[in-house]
C-alpha cells in the first residue's frame, strides 16, 4: 500500500537541498537516507534520498542526482510516497495510518450517524476528518482529543463528542453581556 508522507518544498541553498512538509508521524523511518520514494507526479521519481536534517524546525533533503538549485525547485509540490504493508501498525496505539481510518463510520456518543469519513486532510496545526453525511454534503471534524472519543477500528466506527455547531448550524451563544445588562436593571 502507498502512503503520502511528504510534501517537497522550496529548494534551500544552491547545493540540491529542499524543504519539506512532514505528512508521517514516523519521518525517521520514512525519510530516512537510501529510502527510495515513489512520487506524485510519477514523471519526477522515484526519488532515493542522500542526506537529511534539520534546520531552523524544518526537515531538509537531499536527492540523489539533485544537485543544484533548479533541480530542487523543480521538485517543489511533489508528493513523496512510500509503500507500506497494509498489515503493518503505527508504534503508538493513539495513532492511525489514512487507510485505517477511511470509509469509517462517524456517530456520536449517543449513537446519532454523522456520516462517514472519505478523506483526511493533514493541515500544520491539526489533521481534519473530511465526513461525507447521508445526504452527501460534507462536514469538517477535527481529529483531537476532545472532539473524536474513540477510533473502533473492529466496528469501523469513530465515536465524536461535537461541541455545539461543529455538526449543524444550532450553536449555543454563550455570552455574558447579556447576564451583566440584566443584572445593571436591578
Amino acid at each position: 500500500m502507498q502512503l503520502v508522507v511528504a510534501r517537497v518544498g522550496r529548494a534551500h541553498g544552491i547545493k540540491g537541498e529542499v524543504t519539506v512538509e512532514v505528512r508521517t508521524d514516523e519521518p525517521e523511518l520514512r525519510l530516512a537516507p537510501g529510502a527510495v520514494l515513489a512520487t506524485d507526479p510519477a514523471s519526477t521519481g522515484p526519488l532515493t534520498i542522500e542526506t537529511g536534517r534539520v534546520h531552523s524546525g524544518r526537515l531538509l533533503l537531499r536527492f540523489a542526482g539533485v544537485t543544484d538549485r533548479n533541480a530542487a525547485e523543480a521538485l517543489r509540490n511533489t508528493l513523496l510516497i512510500a509503500e507500506v504493508d497494509p498489515e503493518e501498525l503505527p508504534e503508538d496505539e493513539d495513532e492511525y495510518y489514512d487507510h485505517q481510518l477511511i470509509d469509517l463510520d462517524v456517530v456520536t456518543e449517543d449513537g446519532i450517524e454523522i456520516g462517514r469519513i472519505t478523506e483526511i486532510s493533514h493541515l500544520p496545526s491539526q489533521d481534519l476528518f473530511i465526513v461525507e453525511r447521508p445526504d452527501g454534503t460534507e462536514v469538517m471534524i477535527p481529529f483531537v482529543e476532545e472532539i473524536v472519543a474513540e477510533i473502533d477500528l473492529q466496528e469501523q466506527k469513530a465515536v465524536i463528542t461535537p461541541p455545539p455547531g461543529l455538526i449543524d448550524d444550532r450553536a449555543e451563544i454563550a455570552s455574558t453581556r447579556d447576564a451583566d445588562a440584566a443584572g445593571d436593571e436591578s
